[in-house]
């Protein structure tokens, strides 16, 4: 005999949940609910080949028509909501799929709760308001990642050297993993309709193909360079000391090879920055090293 929870799971109507659940979603709260079928039944498949969906983690699970997609591709869901009336909702929608140990529930705020140590994957429609801070809490973690952004964000982050879009998201996103761009959404796949388009980014974790001195103090090396993404790295590097706390910005300059401090930091690569990064550690004076 087919259990009751299976034979829905998989198959929910994401119109139906929100009827059933009886809350619109709120733009004022980043309450935009994705409803289109056929973008909701391929997010799990853009997991990378063989990737090991024994418990993949959501963020912002709404009214459930994502993690009802997940409980179909993975053995545990672990699904966190910061509104306390959807969480309750997902409770009461899945309490079979709870009871059977297939789904958590962790009510409250992403960047505050304690996320599963031994989640394998993540696939989340991200509020957009908070979508920065979540993805470089994910993506240090070193977990395949499926997530849901502003569309200019996603291109942003999966930028290359010398375009429009690259910058410190691009560099700091690439540090942890080989990300993509792979499905455009557009606004009328969500209700409501946000006020601008959508992507899904595939982040694939990998170990970069540089080395950096310290992750941290790479990261800050970076930001420092792309607040004056206009200017020259060489004067970048000497007018950015006080983001970057170098003590003594002149003597990485000085030992840089010429050319690359002529360049501008949308010009310069992921493997240019760990180089710089490395003579800034050993010249330069961090603070780190103090």
């Amino acid at each position: 005999m087919t259990d009751p929870a299976s034979a829905r799971t998989g198959a929910r109507d994401p119109d139906a949940l929100i009827a059933r659940a009886g809350l619109r979603g709120d733009p004022n709260r980043d309450q935009h609910f994705l409803v289109d079928d056929r973008v909701l039944d391929r997010l799990p498949g853009y997991l990378p080949e063989g990737t090991d969906a024994s418990h993949l983690l959501e963020i912002g699970a709404g009214t459930g028509a994502l993690t009802d997609r997940l409980l179909a591709a993975a053995d545990r869901v672990t699904a966190v909501e910061r509104d306390p009336r959807l969480a309750a909702f997902l409770r009461e929608e899945f309490a079979d799929e709870i009871d059977a140990g297939r789904l958590t529930v962790i009510e409250g705020d992403a960047l505050d709760v304690d996320l599963p140590a031994d989640a394998t994957a993540s696939v989340s429609n991200l509020p957009y308001g908070v979508s920065s801070e979540i993805a470089f809490r994910l993506l240090p973690t070193g977990i395949p990642l499926v997530l849901m952004f502003q569309r200019e964000f996603a291109e942003r982050m999966a930028a290359e050297p010398g375009t429009p879009e690259y910058g410190r998201l691009s560099v700091t996103a690439g540090h942890y993993a080989d990300v993509a761009v792979v499905e455009p959404v557009p606004r009328g796949a969500f209700d409501p309709a946000p006020a601008v388009e959508s992507a899904v980014v595939r982040a694939v974790p990998r170990d970069p193909d540089y080395d950096v001195p310290d992750d941290e103090f790479f990261l800050r090396f970076v930001t420092a360079a792309f607040t004056q993404r206009r200017k020259t790295m060489r004067n970048a590097i000497r007018n950015t000391a006080h983001i970057s706390k170098l003590d003594d910005p002149r003597a990485v300059v000085a030992a840089a090879d010429e050319a690359l401090m002529g360049k501008r930091a949308g010009e310069v690569t992921p493997a240019e920055f760990a180089h710089l990064s490395r003579l800034a550690w050993d010249v330069g004076e961090p603070a780190e090293r103090e």
